[in-house]
Order: C-alpha cells, then sequence, then structure tokens
C-alpha cells in the first residue's frame, strides 16, 4: 500500500514533507524546489491536498496545490499524479504539474500556464 505521509525528494532536487493523511485522505505539507527553478528566491511553500482511499486502490491517485512564497511575483502550481509500490515495495510517485503565474493583462494570459 502506498501512503503520501513522509518525506520525498523528486530527481531534480525537488523537496516535499507530507503531513499524516486525515481519514478524508486531505494532507497538508511544505514544499521547496531544487536549483533548476532559475533566478527566483523561493522559500519554502505550503502545500495542501488530497489522496484517493487506499482501500479502493492500493496505488492511489493524488492531487496538491503548491503556493509559492515569492515576493516578486504570483505562482501557484497543481500535481496530479500516482503513487505506486514497485516489487521491491519502495514508493515512488509520478505527476504532471501545471504552474500558473499572474497575468498583467488578459491578452498576457496566453502565457501565463506552463
Amino acid at each position: 500500500q502506498c501512503l503520501l505521509s513522509g518525506s520525498w525528494r523528486s530527481d531534480t532536487g525537488c523537496r516535499m514533507v507530507v503531513s499524516v493523511l486525515g481519514e478524508d485522505g486531505s494532507f497538508s505539507g511544505s514544499y521547496l524546489p531544487g536549483p533548476a527553478v532559475g533566478d527566483y528566491e523561493i522559500l519554502t511553500s505550503p502545500l495542501e491536498g488530497s489522496q484517493q482511499d487506499a482501500g479502493l486502490a492500493p496505488q492511489p491517485i493524488f492531487s496538491f496545490t503548491v503556493r509559492w512564497q515569492l515576493q516578486e511575483t504570483a505562482r501557484t502550481t497543481v500535481f496530479l499524479g500516482q503513487c505506486y509500490v514497485g516489487t521491491n515495495g519502495e514508493e515512488t510517485l509520478h505527476s504532471l504539474w501545471l504552474l500558473r503565474e499572474a497575468a498583467e493583462t488578459p491578452t498576457e494570459d496566453w502565457k501565463a500556464t506552463r
């Protein structure tokens, strides 16, 4: 069975700490990006999310949102993925993400999501 609670590190050096899951599958924690984020100084940022009931699927689907702690711009990233348990018992997260920055005008909206 795969559980999200605990510490995680990505291939790019990002770190995520997830608190104990609530009975409803909700969780919170913190996220710190790795060195590949560019020129921004990013502080540890809060995250909130939910995991599918592990009783329904031993390798559950999850989602979470990171509200970045930046002074120069507003950014939010959403992650959606699944937690897998390998044959050796090791848990691995696979996810996709979308990052949204605040746009100055509606004409700049097209470039605000990556």
